[in-house]
């Protein structure tokens, strides 16, 4: 066993800066629990919904299946890259500490930055903002009331996280079962009732062949619905004998996501023909019905609740490490650096990105949202898996419990489709990607402005 998972959580914590409590994050999240965060962040609202924008995009089924098949095997290239990552360096913070090794403060400062401006927040008010909009199929509310639903979800959240990290890995555990149980309801239903007879529809499909540039925007999408399997990376701090779980949980808890989205999107083609996927947004929903009636429906919201809970339980669970990471490096606000005395959560960091969520939440809209998420995050993430060649050049003494098959394929090949992914993005939403790049670009002088008083105090 590697001398490192032996450690104890205070011995491997960084060095917290003055003014900060120098009290660590205890080890408390073992396989399954590591499991369910990879599959539980990723599996929110995007399998109910996108599959009818990547049928706007598609003209036939086999591209459907193709666009989800590619955004898992880019999933997958991901994690397992991050995998390596976190084994050799199963520190409180994830990519942020894999940026940092490889290229610096100033820039893993940038990532984190954009993080709690952009990425990591957004992702949270995208699932809040759609938890307001399905709350309305069982509780009438007016689109304030669906902000105040969204507001009131993270608040919620967010408390349940501040109390501890095995209370939140409870309710992810909670939440994924109860999701994949769901999944698999429709899923059998569907693929497993006689006499199902797919529903004609009269519209034709919006894009009759499928072209390089309308795949590319089906994929942001399918993205959308695969965000979230980096975020087990911020908790390696907190994970029992990671050099082992790490890979695992990442390699179990994708490859169960990709599985259950195929089978899916099966089940929705066996009632809806193509053109239906493309007119009907709520997929899912619209299936449900055609099968069981209103009480189908029914259940498919009261699912779609459920699954965005718990996609927001893992998401505003993990976020905060990185915060806190930052934060002990002494290029972030003190406070964030700080561990609750009882609950020993980075509770002030987990306030701070609440905080900022609902601002988010409260004024943007759900698409917006999600494009800032995938603009700036997949550029980030191309350099984490580009991070994996560099440190095994930098660093060859480095212990690597594990590492990325088919190296340097995998992460190479992630790279270049990752990049390919930011510059369609910015070529085919140039507003949403241009917001995206200045959040990130503020930071820089706010890097500097903090970087001044460490300096001066060295």
């Amino acid at each position: 066993m590697p001398v490192e998972s032996e450690r104890s959580s205070a011995q491997i914590e960084t060095t917290a800066p003055a003014g900060a409590r120098a009290i660590s994050l205890p080890r408390a999240v073992g396989y399954l629990g590591s499991a369910a965060i990879v599959i539980g962040t990723i599996i929110g609202s995007g399998i109910f919904l996108v599959p009818h924008n990547v049928a706007r995009q598609v003209g036939s089924t086999g591209g459907l299946f193709l666009v989800w098949i590619v955004g898992g095997a880019l999933s997958l290239a991901g994690a397992l890259s991050l995998a390596e990552l976190g084994a050799a360096l199963p520190e409180t913070g994830g990519v942020y500490v894999y940026l940092r090794e490889a290229y610096g403060k100033l820039f893993a400062f940038l990532y984190g930055w954009a993080m709690l401006l952009v990425i990591h927040s957004g992702s949270v008010a995208t699932l809040a903002v759609a938890f307001g909009i399905y709350s309305s199929s069982f509780v009438p509310l007016t689109p304030a009331g669906q902000k105040i639903a969204a507001a009131g979800v993270i608040i919620v959240v967010t408390l349940v996280n501040v109390l501890g990290v095995r209370s939140g890995a409870a309710v992810q555990m909670l939440f994924t079962f109860a999701k994949l149980a769901g999944l698999a309801i429709i899923m059998a239903f569907a693929l497993l009732a006689r006499g199902v007879v797919s529903a004609a529809s009269p519209a034709a499909l919006p894009t009759p062949h499928t072209t390089l540039s309308s795949f590319g925007i089906a994929l942001i999408g399918v993205l959308w619905a695969y965000e979230g399997w980096h975020m087990l990376s911020y908790t390696a701090g907190e994970v029992k004998n990671p050099s082992r779980v790490l890979p695992r949980s990442y390699l179990l808890g994708t490859l169960i996501v990709v599985a259950a989205y195929l089978g899916a999107n099966a089940a929705y083609l066996r009632v809806l023909p193509l053109p239906a996927l493309a007119q009907y947004q709520r997929v899912a929903a619209e299936a449900m019905q055609r099968l069981e009636g209103p009480a189908g429906s029914a259940f498919v919201s009261g699912l779609i609740l459920c699954s965005i809970f718990g996609a927001l339980n893992g998401t505003i669970l993990t976020g905060p490490r990185a915060y806190f990471a930052m934060s002990r490096d002494g290029v972030f606000l003190k406070f964030a650096g700080r561990v609750h005395p009882r609950f020993l959560t980075p509770a002030m960091a987990i306030l701070l990105q609440g905080a900022w969520s609902i601002v988010l939440a409260v004024s943007g809209s759900y698409e917006q949202l999600y494009t800032y998420v995938i603009f700036t995050g997949w550029f980030f993430y191309a350099a984490a898996a580009l991070a994996v060649i560099i440190l095994r050049r930098r660093q060859p003494g480095l212990e690597r419990p594990y590492k990325v098959w088919g190296y340097p394929v995998v992460p190479v090949v992630f790279v270049c489709a990752a990049l390919s992914i930011v510059t369609n993005t910015l070529v085919s939403k140039p507003r949403e990607s241009a917001f995206g790049l200045a959040f990130v670009l503020t930071g820089i002088p706010i890097f500097l402005l903090r970087r001044k008083p460490v300096q001066a105090r060295n």
